[in-house]
């Protein structure tokens, strides 16, 4: 995936020539090409689990169909995480302390925050990976070990992302 603040701060634009005349503007355009890179962040995470969560579902409906309806449930724990996750990562507030926010982010934080993007764009290959398991694991016994180790990839996620959320919260003390 590209930068998402390059792909916002690499036009040739009027604002681009504004902030380059006047001072303190340059700080202002900075924070809202923040909010504007995680907000493209924020949406293509969530697009990316979006996408495992349909594979879970289409797994779910073959499980049905094959009779195993006790698996179901023990897979349902992983699309409810991910669902939860999608929610929570659709609804949340864009960018990393704007203008007239309360909280303040500097940029060592900014950067181990982004270190989390990077983490949980990364555990979208590990779930997918996990959910090839899963279907590669249909009519064997290891299906059930495929399955908990799905849900426990789905728990990461949301651990990943509420340590994400704590250093935010942490710039506020």
């Amino acid at each position: 995936m590209s930068d998402p603040l390059g792909k916002i701060t690499e036009g040739k634009d009027l604002i681009g020539k504004i902030r380059n005349f006047i001072a303190g503007f340059v700080g202002y355009v900075d924070r809202e090409n923040r909010r504007e890179a995680d907000k493209i962040l924020r949406e293509t995470t969530a697009q990316r689990y979006e996408e495992v969560w349909s594979r879970i579902s289409e797994l779910q409906r073959q499980l049905i169909s094959e009779g195993k309806l006790e698996l179901v449930d023990d897979l349902e724990a992983s699309a409810i995480k991910l669902r939860a996750f999608i929610d929570r990562t659709k609804g949340a507030s864009y960018g990393y302390a704007g203008f007239f926010d309360a909280v303040r982010v500097h940029s060592e934080e900014l950067e181990r925050i982004y270190e989390y993007d990077i983490a949980l764009l990364e555990g979208v290959q590990k779930l997918t990976d996990a959910v090839d398991n899963v279907a590669a694991s249909f009519g064997t016994d290891g299906l059930p070990a495929a399955i908990r180790h799905l849900v426990s990839l789905s728990q990461e996620t949301i651990d990943t992302y509420n340590r994400r959320e704590e250093v935010i919260l942490a710039t506020s003390a």
